[in-house]
């Protein structure tokens, strides 16, 4: 089922009976262009994958970045290596060749909205000239990776990304990009349901963080919520790393709001929650997917109680792959993984199988890529089905803080159907 018209059956609205004049991202991407009859190199030592990554600092002076974005890179980073690892242990390219993991970094820093355009392209583009990889993995923010498919664009190159979960992605229209990760869109979908439709609420605020993260993905809830009738109250904006939110609450607390929604990195939605509460407000904090980690729950501590955040898998199933998974990735790193590992592990074996099937040729190798729109695969995140403009659209999940920890409600648990990949 298409974005789309999943959209309009699952959140209705005032024009669910009215049929669109225009719908988007119905038809299949395509790429018409040269390059599938380039012969294979014979002069190669291995078949090389680039993976980029915030992996270590890179601060002007002045600048500070939180630690949340190189735990999420390091992740993004053990999940890859894992997938090549294993790769190579069943005989590497069709038994001739090892893979070869090629990491650059990705100076993820934000200042006033602004980011270092230009090392990062010049990784993207050394990546695809000066290593020569077969096609990139990788990053996290949204500024970056759209600078990232742009170029890729140019070069030619698949690019699979892991981890940039922004709804605007796919609207680029590039037929070299895959997104086996659930965005922001279909997350804010879920929360939005089980806001209005299970909990009951009718007045919601909204407080992001004042970046294109927390931008794009009120944006996405904030059109929920006009198509289920609940328009939001108002939206606020902090700056990363704030540490007084006070006028915020404050318009809060002399308003009639049933629910708080966050959009925001780990620290700075703890420290939120935290003053919330300091100020006397018991309103429910709903929250994006970047909550769900250790840093949290510690920082918030009992007043995380509650809390209700977007996810886009379920990690608790009860799958034989994602088990074996999770005790090799143990053994491996010494700790369990988390959402951007078994994602990245998913995308990059994605990749590596295109390869197999396709040769060392990029553009076939986006052709295979392309197959798994009809040929679903299922990986350790579960089902990943590939819709027309090749992101994600396989079960998600809410997680819900109980007794000090997240719980996991899948969309069949939760009674919110929206994939049909979704168990009943």
């Amino acid at each position: 089922m298409q974005l789309t018209s999943l959209f309009l059956l699952t959140l209705g609205g005032p024009y669910v009976r009215q049929e669109p004049y225009r719908r988007y991202f119905i038809v299949p991407l395509e790429y018409t262009g040269p390059g599938r009859e380039k012969p294979e190199p014979t002069d190669l030592d291995a078949v090389k994958i680039g993976l980029i990554a915030p992996e270590y600092r890179l601060v002007p002076p002045g600048v500070s970045m939180e630690d949340q974005y190189f735990e999420m890179g390091r992740h993004i980073i053990q999940g890859a290596v894992l997938a090549v690892e294993e790769a190579n242990a069943r005989g590497g390219y069709r038994g001739k060749l090892p893979y070869k993991l090629i990491k650059r970094n990705d100076p993820v820093l934000e200042v006033k909205d602004s980011w270092l355009w230009g090392p990062f392209s010049n990784q993207v583009v050394d990546l695809a000239y000066e290593d020569k990889v077969w096609a990139i993995v990788g990053t996290i923010g949204g500024e970056n990776s759209h600078i990232l498919i742009r170029i890729c664009l140019k070069i030619e190159i698949p690019v699979v990304n892991v981890a940039d979960t922004d709804p605007t992605f796919p609207e680029t229209k590039i037929p070299w990009v895959f997104r086996p990760i659930a965005d922001d869109r279909l997350q804010c979908y879920l929360l939005a349901k089980y806001a209005y439709e299970k909990m009951g609420y009718n007045r919601i605020a909204a407080i992001r963080v004042n970046g294109r993260y927390g931008r794009v993905g009120i944006k996405e809830f904030r059109e929920a919520s006009r198509r289920l009738g609940h328009p939001l109250l108002f939206e606020l904006r902090y700056n990363y790393g704030q540490t007084d939110f006070s006028k915020h609450l404050q318009r809060i607390k002399n308003a009639p709001v049933d629910a708080v929604i966050t959009w925001g990195n780990a620290e700075d939605s703890a420290r939120l929650l935290k003053q919330m509460r300091a100020m006397g407000l018991k309103q429910p904090l709903l929250a994006s997917d970047r909550i769900v980690c250790e840093k949290f729950l510690k920082i918030a501590g009992a007043d995380a109680e509650g809390v209700v955040a977007a996810y886009p898998w379920d990690p608790t199933r009860d799958d034989p792959q994602l088990i074996s998974f999770k005790k090799r990735y143990q053994k491996r790193f010494g700790e369990p993984p988390e959402t951007y590992a078994a994602h990245s592990y998913d995308g990059v074996n994605m990749l590596i199988q295109a390869i197999e099937k396709a040769g060392l040729n990029r553009a076939k190798i986006r052709d295979a890529l392309d197959g798994f729109r009809t040929n679903i695969y299922h990986g350790v995140t579960g089902y990943i089905p590939l819709n027309d403009v090749y992101c994600d659209v396989g079960p998600i999940a809410l997680a819900i803080v109980e007794n000090g920890k997240f719980v996991f409600r899948s969309e069949g648990k939760l009674g919110i159907r929206l994939s049909k990949f979704s168990e009943k």
